[in-house]
């Protein structure tokens, strides 16, 4: 990602939020609905804490904040190479692969 403020990093997080949201509900199985359930409580409270910082800091270069968010992202990488089986919309597989792309992408300092 050429840009990696956290102005860009609340981008991302809130597109992967949406799309993961739509996800969740095209999930047929509870299995998967808890699998999507558990990456956005994550993705949600990462851009919780991002909300607390001052909006002079989001030029700063972004750092995860959140323990739930640094351990999401292993679930980002499955779900990655899943997208045809987990998705069933293929709109919706699509648009995840490109915001899953750009949240793996962020750094992990």
């Amino acid at each position: 990602m050429a840009n990696d403020s956290i102005a860009q990093a609340v981008r991302v997080l809130e597109e992967l939020s949406t799309g993961l949201d739509e996800a969740y509900w095209e999930a047929n199985s509870i299995e998967r609905k808890d699998f999507f359930y558990d990456i956005i409580s994550a993705v949600r409270s990462e851009l919780s804490e991002i909300g607390k910082l001052s909006v002079l800091d989001h030029d700063l270069i972004y750092e995860p904040i959140t323990v739930e968010f640094r351990a999401a992202r292993v679930k980002l990488s499955k779900l990655s190479n899943l997208l045809d089986e987990f998705v069933v919309r293929s709109s919706t597989a699509s648009r995840l692969e490109t915001l899953i792309k750009d949240a793996i992408s962020l750094p992990i300092r």
